[in-house]
């Protein structure tokens, strides 16, 4: 290193006195010369006001005309001071508008039972409700009570099933979709079955994506409002359960419409439809373009490991539930084992919304508002044909179909879009602009002044380089002042 740093050294130390060896060489112009070279600077640059400064014969126009010309740079230097400290703020603006299309895609939407488990495999494995209520508050990192009832039940179910995994246990008993759950499906009036939605696990068990990235249909585009996708479900209650305790005491649907590429985010983004009810939901597209840093939050660069899109809510799930943060863990007063973020809220490791937190904005996301609005179903005349073709009760069939109906309600969509309120070409314009405004200058200007300051400085290295020798050589020698004591009093 210290070699490294004495080459560095010696070759900087090389090329200066080579610099100074040319600079030695060439002999300096006449003051007169000199002179003329400023004169002529001065009359002939496309800097407007020096001219007059120079020849103008009065010396109070000079003065005006030097008071003018300092005023002007004055007001420039703060006019361009105050646009680049505009531009360096990163400002936006946000512009909103309403594309009409004539073909629009179709978004995707996750289904799952408000009921989770079969009835039978969680009356085999009651603590299933207690463990897997664990699971949906460590997922949403809720704080989890260790005075729970259920916590000698979970370490005795534990210590006896060592082999016990809840996630294949809910796979495996909880919510599916066949021709019984599934009684009607009609997409644009072409029929649909279980084999066009793909399986997904989320807080709520077993859930099913129609539209999925993956799927055909997502491809499709919609070519008439009005309609879209129509749903007939059976929740099937007496097969399907949940513990009331825990707070499930509902019965039906809960539905979430996003983006095909995007996963499915229940929390706080949900809609339910009960049984016994005709669900319709009208909903419209809307896009939203953020900028990238320093202008925005958001991070083009960004990938996730297992999606093919970046999302918030993906990024967040592989954040709390993936290595290098989580670690298997005891609870306190039980051991179940579970993957759990390593106290990623109090250390802050799982942050959102600026561009260098751990799971930024996206720069590109699609929303699908919605507005949704309810019905009794079936009517009188609909009950009696349905129980007739189903071969069930209208009690059953009051307590168990759920009907959902959800199309766009115009062939449109809405664009958010976060713009640069200043670019670069429109900074060099304003720049441009006040340069032209107070002094009249331009591009050219600049290079003029640049070639005349150089010039002068060139002049001044070679006037350095020239006199500083001549005055070392014709300084007096210094005097022994003893010597010329001894010689007076020789004298």
């Amino acid at each position: 290193m210290e070699q490294f740093e004495k080459s560095n050294t010696q070759a900087k130390k090389g090329l200066l006195e080579k610099i100074k060896l040319y600079l030695s060489k060439k002999t300096l112009p006449p003051h007169t010369d000199r002179r003329k070279f400023d004169h002529d600077f001065a009359i002939s640059t496309s800097f407007h006001g020096v001219h007059n400064i120079v020849r103008n014969p009065s010396r109070i126009r000079k003065v005006v005309w030097l008071l003018v010309v300092l005023g002007s740079i004055s007001l420039l230097v703060w006019q361009v001071y105050s646009r680049l400290v505009n531009y360096f703020r990163w400002p936006t603006t946000t512009s909103m508008e309403v594309q009409y299309v004539e073909r629009i895609e179709f978004p995707a939407v996750t289904f799952c039972n408000l009921n989770r488990f079969q009835a039978e495999a969680a009356a085999t494995f009651g603590i299933i409700f207690f463990l897997w209520n664990i699971v949906s508050k460590v997922l949403h990192l809720q704080e989890i009570s260790t005075n729970s009832t259920g916590s000698k039940e979970a370490i005795d179910f534990l210590a006896s099933e060592r082999n016990f995994s809840i996630t294949e246990f809910v796979k495996e008993n909880g919510f599916y979709l066949n021709s019984s759950t599934l009684l009607e499906c009609e997409f644009f009036g072409k029929p649909c079955g279980p084999e066009d939605f793909a399986h997904v696990f989320t807080e709520y068990g077993n859930c099913f994506t129609f539209n999925h990235g993956e799927n055909i249909q997502a491809k499709e585009k919609v070519s008439v409002s009005g309609r879209g996708l129509h749903l007939l479900f059976n929740v099937n209650q007496e097969e399907f359960t949940d513990d009331p305790t825990l707070g499930f005491v509902d019965a039906g649907i809960t539905f979430v419409i996003h983006s095909p590429m995007k996963v499915p985010q229940f929390d706080g983004l949900g809609l339910s439809s009960p049984v016994g009810m005709h669900t319709r939901v009208t909903i419209r597209q809307v896009k939203t373009v953020h900028q990238e840093y320093p202008w925005g939050e958001c991070n083009p660069h960004m990938k996730l490991q297992n999606f093919r899109t970046y999302s918030t809510s993906g990024c967040l799930q592989e954040c709390k539930l993936c290595p290098p943060h989580c670690e298997i863990i005891f609870f306190s007063k039980y051991p179940v084992l579970i993957f759990i973020s390593d106290h990623i809220e109090v250390k802050g490791l799982c942050t959102v919304g600026t561009h260098n937190s751990s799971c930024p904005v996206p720069c590109e996301e699609t929303e699908y508002p919605a507005f949704i609005s309810y019905s009794t179903f079936p009517s009188q005349k609909a009950l009696k044909y349905l129980s007739k073709k189903l071969n069930q009760s209208q009690q059953y069939i009051r307590e168990n179909l759920v009907n959902i109906e959800i199309n766009y309600s115009d062939l449109n969509y809405k664009i958010t879009q976060q713009q640069k309120a200043v670019s670069v070409s429109e900074l060099l314009a304003d720049v441009g602009g006040q340069l032209g405004l107070f002094c009249g200058a331009s591009v050219i200007t600049i290079i003029e002044i640049i070639e005349y300051i150089f010039t002068n400085f060139y002049w001044i290295c070679i006037l350095f380089l020239l006199k500083i020798p001549e005055m070392a050589q014709g300084a007096p020698a210094p005097q022994n002042h003893l010597g010329n004591k001894d010689s007076i009093e020789v004298c």
